[in-house]
């Protein structure tokens, strides 16, 4: 377990150390600013509801995983006491 733990420090460090930058972006959010520009709307006007929906499926995914092991824990419980 502690060797788990140095190799995880390790690695973290080294990747707070390495300095590089970091130009990209996806295609679809700069399909969106570059069609917003031209349209005369804000940079951010459809980035920020697309960032949203972005976001939305793994915070779904996440509770919905938690609500089936809670779920599971509860039956466990009751199957036992």
């Amino acid at each position: 377990m502690k060797k788990v733990l140095v190799i995880s420090l390790i690695f973290t460090i080294a990747a707070l150390l390495i300095n590089s930058d970091a130009d990209a972006q996806c295609a679809m959010c700069k399909a969106v600013v570059e069609s917003n520009q031209k349209n005369g709307g804000g940079i951010g006007a459809g980035l920020n509801s697309g960032i949203l929906y972005l976001m939305a499926i793994p915070y779904a995914m996440v509770f919905g995983g938690g609500f089936f092991w809670y779920r599971q824990l509860k039956e466990r419980a009751k199957l036992e006491g």
